[in-house]
């Protein structure tokens, strides 16, 4: 084979492992960008609101008064006591206490904030 022939070969062979290198980074970009905004988008924005929340895991059980159910043994969210409790410790009631069903326990930390301040409108 001529000198010439082999540099266009090899010529040939550099762009297509080129073309490959390209194609393999930007694909390892975008996959990056999806695992980052996979992570990223759950604890940006698309926690719901406290009023939701309460409807959606709550109010089945509260009541949609947040009134409470004295004959099952459910308390009221609105009563002076449930008023004169901190939000720490009512979120650390939502999150702890063992008759909550599981996905109401296992609320994130904001949800359970929003989901309070949600009931402290309720109080008024």
């Amino acid at each position: 084979m001529e000198p010439a022939a082999k540099f266009i070969t090899l010529q040939n062979y550099t762009r297509r492992n080129y073309e490959i290198m390209k194609t393999t980074k930007l694909v390892i970009l975008v996959v990056t960008i999806a695992v980052a905004l996979f992570i990223l988008i759950p604890s940006l924005s698309w926690a719901q609101d406290g009023a939701a929340l309460y409807k959606a895991k709550c109010a089945m059980c509260h009541g949609a008064d947040a009134a409470g159910k004295p004959a099952a043994k459910i308390p009221s969210l609105v009563s002076p006591e449930a008023k004169g409790k901190s939000d720490a410790d009512l979120a650390k009631a939502v999150a702890e206490t063992a008759k909550h069903p599981a996905p109401v326990k296992g609320l994130s930390a904001d949800d359970a904030k929003a989901l309070v301040t949600y009931i402290r409108t309720l109080q008024k």
